[in-house]
């Protein structure tokens, strides 16, 4: 949907132009890449970063084609159409590096430049030898020789299969995310001694889970839960469907909160249950005046961990932490404790 004359109309994706308005409404794929002009939101851009986590995005900011618009609408201004595209240059690569020479394709094709003469003069050299001295059909018996020399030692495997191999497995790598720049890097994969893995959506699942919950000792952590679920069913934060998702796993059915606010850097509050709930970072608890106690050491550990510390107050009074981060994938344990066993040394980056 694109905002043309002060009109707005929908047009197939082709037609965008640099320079169009778009318009993207929540759950909405952003079409092209281009800058926000108007409205804020957060946007999932896994597909290119791996992180789990939705980007905010505001006025001034780059959006990029083939994301998804998680919660508010905005309107952008196409700057890249078609080719030019950050996704259009991704599959650009691919097909680039599918089309690339290895190495040893380079070898192979040296190879099969003074093979395939050779095997020419050899196969002549047996039309005639067989044509002169050969005993009757001899005209059938040369053809004969010089068919059989051509099929027997026909370089055809050795210029098809390196091509045919590098075309099929930088295929296979795309289909499971992994992208390889040039048919070179295949080759030389043979002789790595050090793997280099991101963490977010390599070795992590690549979306974030309720992992923790630390209550203080007149805490329930069935009711923290409830309470923190219940004031994130009318958040937009990202980190609102992973304690969502949390509750609905320990079967626990969130209420209504009343009386919703969000406050920016800080968290979220309202009543839930006659109750006055806030949830949010440190600074929340020190505007409320609550008295964290033991749990700001409990937050540095989960902090330590990896984890995103998230503190609720119940009528005042600090009654828990929830930690919220990115689990490990099942099989990454196992997948580097392969590569290791393979003499390969592992190193994990990670912001």
């Amino acid at each position: 949907r694109v905002v043309r004359n002060g009109k707005e109309m929908d047009i197939p994706i082709e037609e965008v132009l640099v320079g169009d308005k778009v318009i993207v409404r929540p759950g909405e794929k952003i079409p092209v890449d281009g800058v926000l002009v108007e409205g804020r939101s957060s946007v999932d851009e896994s597909m290119l970063t791996g992180e789990p986590l939705p980007a905010e995005k505001q006025e001034g900011d780059e959006v990029i084609g083939g994301t998804i618009n998680k919660t508010g609408a905005f309107k952008f201004k196409a700057t890249k159409v078609g080719k030019d595209t950050a996704l259009a240059q991704i599959i650009k690569m691919v097909q680039e590096a599918q089309g690339s020479k290895a190495p040893i394709q380079k070898l192979a094709d040296t190879v099969s430049g003074y093979f395939v003469p050779a095997v020419m003069v050899i196969a002549v050299t047996s039309f005639v030898l067989w044509y002169d001295l050969g005993p009757e059909p001899r005209i059938i018996l040369a053809l004969l020789g010089a068919v059989t020399t051509l099929i027997v030692a026909c370089p055809c495997a050795l210029g098809l299969a390196t091509p045919t191999s590098l075309m099929i497995g930088v295929g296979k790598a795309a289909e499971n995310g992994i992208l390889i720049r040039n048919g070179e890097a295949i080759q030389v994969a043979s002789a790595l001694d050090t793997v280099v893995l991101d963490k977010t959506g390599t070795i992590t699942i690549g979306k974030p889970a309720l992992t923790d919950v630390i209550v203080t000792g007149e805490g329930n952590e069935k009711d923290v839960v409830r309470f923190a679920a219940a004031l994130e069913k009318n958040s937009e934060h990202p980190l609102a469907e992973a304690i969502l998702q949390g509750a609905r796993s320990r079967d626990i059915v969130p209420s209504d909160p009343e009386d919703f606010k969000a406050i920016p850097g800080h968290g979220v509050e309202g009543i839930v249950d006659g109750h006055r709930i806030n949830l949010g970072n440190r600074k929340l608890m020190d505007r409320i005046g609550a008295d964290l106690g033991l749990l700001e050491k409990d937050s540095h550990t989960l902090a330590d961990e990896g984890k995103t510390p998230i503190f609720i107050a119940i009528d005042g009074k600090a009654a828990g932490v929830i930690a919220v981060s990115d689990p490990l994938k099942e099989d990454s344990i196992e997948a580097i404790r392969g590569l290791k066993g393979l003499g390969v040394d592992v190193v994990m980056i990670t912001g």
